[in-house]
């Protein structure tokens, strides 16, 4: 696994280096679990903001937006039940000091079997070449399915014992299990207790008059209490889905993998209503919608996996996560829910007011059932990050740091760079870069020579480069190079903008 954690470490570096996240408050030693994105970080925000918009609201007809605030009644989370039971199991080690999820423990121990498997499997590879066959070899081979025995059996208690509320089950398989404390190395353990995730606030001018109110821990309830507005001035039939796109707040303790988990984040949500007895047939219709929107945009199927929730939130009747494979393993990018009709029951019995819609078609009201989409935004960030990162060997013995971002995706779709400084270049590259740049995030780089703004684009992520130079000026070519081959040739500058457009435009990768 080191060489794994090797490369994470280098794409974290890498992102401050070159503008795609800092440290919050860095000049104050930083804030935990807070980040900042950079130039170059907040444009490919807004490239993914904008891809899963088009896709999800855009390009269907019965699926509109919203922007709900951050601030809600306080009801709203006694309702959703956050107030009694959005808690993580907590477990202190007595020697290190040091506090950890047990849940997560738990899985750091699964997660060393599973690594022990790929071990095997990569053994194995090198032993048989191309006669390997994986699927045949992990359901074979013995020690294999050992191991496959024991991550089952330490799951279905974690589970069982996560879902019924037995703290001492969990405290007692963390012992079972010999779990050390990475800091201290040792398995002194507090008792498990429960911890609320809400951050707590005051409205108001002093503390005496104030309310007690909560940063919102997720965004979906924002759409659930907008239900009824959304459905009539939008004028949806059922089944319908309300598209949102906004900030979360959760006081991870155990907040750590650099944006993969942290206390102040992005999510993109979809509240999906439908008949109810419809839902199921809903919630395959967007298992297999998402999986396809990830896939779409052509970063390895094989990276990509269902994982089916066994321990069920008290709201659903089926989840599944589409987890992706990070530097640190398989992990949850995106949960897709079946809520039933618990959060609009839940919200019509605090509230006293109706939320139900009537259908014409069956001439009757009812609760609407709901199947949600959730995806992270800052974890899909660092997905593109994490599996753009490459360090290639050059024919020349040299290495080159590339982002090979999704073009749709690059911060920088097209750098112009002038040869020299002098002779009219700059001017005729100002010229290509007015031309380009209303369509395009365009780049202009004159210093260095033209070899490190070529490594200093391709570390970005960018594209293409377009060199302006002598030749330019006589017959009003330029060189244009390709980011992920190298290649270089010359084009008419007329040619550019149809040249950019064709790599970058949306109909290839939702087509």
């Amino acid at each position: 696994m080191a060489n794994y954690e090797d490369i994470f470490k280098k794409v974290v570096s890498h992102a401050k280096e070159y503008g795609y996240v800092f440290q919050s408050s860095e000049i104050y030693d930083g804030l935990a679990a807070a980040y900042d994105y950079g130039p170059n970080g907040v444009e490919l925000k807004n490239n993914i903001k904008n891809y899963w918009w088009k896709s999800m609201v855009n390009m269907h007809e019965n699926i509109v937006g919203l922007d709900s605030s951050i601030f809600m009644h306080p009801t709203t989370w006694k309702a959703s039940g956050h107030i009694d039971a959005f808690n993580d199991p907590l477990i202190d080690n007595k020697d290190s000091k040091k506090r950890y999820r047990a849940d997560v423990l738990i899985e750091d121990h699964i997660a060393k079997i599973e690594a022990k498997i790929e071990k095997d499997c990569v053994k194995a590879a090198k032993r048989f070449g191309d006669d390997f066959n994986k699927d045949e070899f992990v359901t074979t081979n013995g020690r294999i399915l050992d191991r496959q025995k024991q991550i089952d059996a330490i799951n279905e208690k974690m589970n069982t014992s996560l879902s019924s509320g037995d703290l001492e089950g969990v405290k007692a398989l963390i012992e079972e299990l010999d779990i050390k404390c990475p800091v201290s190395g040792t398995n002194n353990w507090t008792d498990v207790r429960q911890f609320n995730l809400m951050f707590k606030t005051q409205m108001g001018a002093t503390a005496d008059g104030s309310s007690d109110l909560y940063l919102r821990p997720e965004t979906a309830q924002g759409i659930f209490v907008n239900f009824l507005n959304v459905q009539k001035t939008a004028r949806m039939k059922i089944p319908f889905g309300i598209a949102q796109i906004g900030k979360a707040f959760r006081n991870e303790i155990v907040a750590r993998q650099f944006i993969f988990r942290m206390r102040e984040f992005e999510q993109m949500e979809m509240q999906f209503f439908v008949r109810p007895g419809e839902e199921m047939k809903w919630y395959e219709y967007w298992k297999e919608s998402r999986m396809k929107w990830h896939n779409s945009l052509g970063m390895g199927k094989e990276d990509y996996r269902f994982h089916d929730h066994e321990n069920l939130a008290h709201y659903a009747n089926a989840a599944t996560d589409i987890e992706f494979k990070f530097p640190f393993g398989f992990k949850e990018l995106e949960g897709i829910h079946s809520r039933t009709d618990f959060d609009l029951k839940a919200h019509q019995e605090h509230s006293g007011k109706k939320l139900q819609y009537f259908d014409p078609e069956l001439g009757e009201s009812y609760v609407p059932y709901v199947v949600e989409t959730s995806i992270g935004l800052d974890r899909m960030f660092l997905t593109v990050l994490s599996h753009s990162f490459r360090e290639e060997k050059l024919e020349n013995g040299e290495t080159r740091v590339i982002l090979k971002i999704p073009a749709l995706l690059s911060p920088i779709k097209a750098a112009i760079l002038p040869l020299t400084k002098k002779d009219g270049m700059p001017e005729k590259a100002r010229e290509i870069m007015k031309m380009l740049q209303l369509d395009f995030s365009c780049q202009y780089e004159e210093k260095d020579s033209i070899g490190k703004r070529y490594r200093r684009q391709d570390a970005i992520g960018t594209p293409y480069c377009i060199t302006v130079d002598h030749q330019t000026l006589e017959d009003n070519t330029v060189t244009l190079r390709d980011r992920d081959t190298m290649k270089q040739e010359r084009v008419s500058v007329e040619k550019l903008h149809s040249i950019i457009a064709e790599k970058v435009n949306i109909s290839k990768y939702l087509a």
